[in-house]
């Protein structure tokens, strides 16, 4: 047997996956252990997580794998701070430091960080390679055309490829600093978000605008290309030289500066979100038919962290350039890590590839799981107060009915997700008939813009009732419109509420039978359950189906803000008590707020100030 253990680190999202043989074992972020979130140090906790779940000491690995090869992007940086020099002298000043002490070195500070005890060879596999081999080795494809977008890896910001049988090749690609990504967190960062964790936002916050700036970018930002490929006038960007993505130039084109984080959203940052996502949509577009150009293939598979842009993939998707496709769940860094495992496997040392048509990355379930005597334990340990369930069957008609009476689950089963989705083993759920229920999670649970949208979970067999899709969505990445028969029409007053500045209000007005997860364009990001991949959650979702004859719930990452997403049964108790949620569920556990000791507002101040705000 040959056990690989791939990892990403030192920019956004450090992770760690092991692969045995071809398939997956497990993988996991970093952040879901130090509990930091997006944490970029070396994924030293996912790395023993994974060993442990594999059965693995550290001396029966073959190989360890590195998601990008430092220096190249050591050399790219280098070019880069001098083709501006002086300018970003205080960029270069901050990031040299980690470069020097660490990053030049990592054969080194990967055998520091497994005990010294890893004697074999590191293997370094291309940032865009990682992304392609995360999309096409766990795809159902023996052949796929492969299309990777990001902000930028060594040099590379896209590539276009092609996977067939166990080997992938990058057949074209496009150079830093001209990057799709990029240019989507230039705008991220101008309308007050985070880069690199607020890009989601953004694209939920676009429905609310018309793309009215979007001849402004074609005209003055960018020059796209009929394959995709785009040109930026870098007159307008600061992110070569500085520590700042846009410049006065930028502010000058769109009216003013940028928007400061945490103050009022205006009409303007969402006429930029609708702006900057309709230019997205048309590149991913044009790369994508170049792509069936290129390849001749009719499967698609997608990496990258564009690719976690489902509105861009539902449009993708019905533009009908591919028959099929595939988007990495871990589309991002993280995925890098597996990406990396899975391309020793299969490019480097050759060993046969057979195409799974079921799901072999598992539903994306690959993190840690807790026993019901673990979670007793621990929760006997912390004081909580709990009734244990042992009959499943009661567990579930206990738990649909709390949802249908419109209370938020915790609910906490199984192996925790690998990416940035909550894929029903973490999640928050509630009833998505309920009108008022994603105002209630944004601002009680979460602590976040009411704007922002939930997705629906539905059942497999139920998805083409309430949603223009047919298929699965297993990894809530594809944006689909709700049926016509399933959306209301609007009253005067509603249709007037959703002219109102006040997104709140906007967000308020009923437009469908399942109003909690459909965005004001009437779109949801869907997630499609089935038997198979979810177990325990499906069979929830058929009782709550029984309860209410409905077969959509909320489903949400069980977090608030600045949090990652819980890992274990004592963090998930914690979100319980600092949170208005109702209901616990952790296993057979079901703990409810009213039995717990109430914490005092200082108590209860203290936990969600110890997130950083994003």
């Amino acid at each position: 047997m040959t056990s690989i253990l791939g990892l990403s680190a030192y920019y956004h999202d450090s992770a760690a996956a092991l692969v045995r043989d071809g398939d997956i074992i497990a993988a996991a972020q970093e952040e879901r252990f130090t509990r930091i979130k997006h944490d970029y140090h070396f994924p030293t906790n996912a790395a023993h997580y994974c060993l442990k779940e594999a059965g693995l000491q550290i001396e029966d690995l073959d190989y360890v794998a590195f998601y990008d090869k430092p220096l190249q992007k050591f050399d790219r940086l280098l070019e880069t701070y001098l083709a501006f020099a002086p300018q970003g002298l205080r960029s270069f000043m901050m990031a040299m430091p980690l470069w020097l002490k660490t990053k030049l070195h990592l054969p080194r500070e990967i055998r520091k960080a497994l005990d010294g005890r890893y004697k074999k060879r590191v293997v370094f596999t291309g940032h865009h390679e990682s992304h392609a081999a995360s999309a096409y080795f766990p795809s159902p494809f023996d052949k796929a055309a492969i299309l990777t977008i990001d902000g930028v890896g060594e040099w590379d910001t896209a590539t276009i490829g092609i996977g067939e049988g166990n080997k992938i090749k990058l057949l074209k690609t496009m150079h830093f600093p001209h990057s799709l990504g990029l240019l989507y967190s230039a705008f991220t960062y101008y309308c007050g978000f985070k880069v690199n964790s607020g890009e989601y936002k953004l694209m939920g916050l676009a429905p609310y605008g018309e793309p009215k700036y979007a001849d402004l970018i074609y005209k003055h930002l960018i020059d796209l290309r009929p394959d995709g490929s785009l040109a930026m006038d870098m007159s307008y960007f600061s992110y070569c030289e500085g520590l700042r993505m846009t410049n006065d130039k930028f502010a000058a084109l769109f009216g003013g500066p940028a928007r400061s984080p945490e103050t009022p959203i205006t009409q303007r940052e969402m006429d930029l979100a609708a702006s900057i996502q309709a230019v997205t949509e048309e590149a991913v577009l044009r790369m994508a038919r170049y792509a069936r150009e290129l390849t001749g293939s009719e499967n698609l598979c997608m990496a990258g962290g564009v690719a976690l842009n489902c509105v861009a993939n539902g449009k993708l998707l019905r533009a009908g350039i591919f028959k099929n496709l595939f988007v990495q769940p871990a589309a991002g860094d993280a995925g890098g890590a597996l990406g990396a495992a899975l391309f020793v496997h299969y490019q480097l040392l050759n060993n046969d590839r057979k195409a799974d048509p079921g799901d072999s990355m598992q539903g994306s379930l690959l993190g840690p799981k807790f026993s019901n005597d673990q979670v007793r334990a621990e929760l006997d340990k912390i004081g909580a107060v709990y009734e244990f369930i042992e009959d499943e069957a009661k567990l579930l008609e206990v738990v649909a009915r709390e949802a249908a009476s419109e209370k938020v689950i915790g609910w906490f089963a199984g192996r925790m997700e690998f990416g940035p989705r909550a894929l029903g083993s973490r999640s928050l759920i509630g009833d998505a008939r309920s009108p008022i229920m994603q105002a209630q999670m944004n601002l009680r649970i979460k602590f976040r813009e009411s704007f922002r949208p939930f997705a629906p979970v539905v059942l497999r067999e139920d998805v083409s009732t309430y949603f223009d899709h047919e298929g699965e969505s297993p990894y809530m990445l594809i944006v689909a419109d709700v049926k016509k028969d399933q959306q209301r029409q609007l009253s005067a007053e509603e249709q007037a509420a959703m002219q109102d500045p006040d997104l709140r209000k906007r967000v308020n007005v009923p437009r469908s039978t399942i109003p909690a997860v459909t965005h004001v364009d009437m779109s949801a990001r869907l997630q499609t359950i089935d038997e198979r991949r979810h177990g325990r959650f499906y069979r929830l979702m058929k009782e709550f189906k029984k309860q209410t004859g409905c077969g959509v719930m909320i489903n949400t990452s069980f977090n608030i803000r600045g949090e990652p997403i819980v890992c274990t049964p004592s963090e998930a108790f914690k979100c319980l008590q600092a949170t208005d949620m109702d209901v616990l569920v952790i296993e057979n556990c079901v703990l409810r707020k009213s039995a717990q000791r109430a914490l005092t507002e200082a108590e209860k101040a203290k936990y969600v100030q110890s997130f950083q705000l994003d």
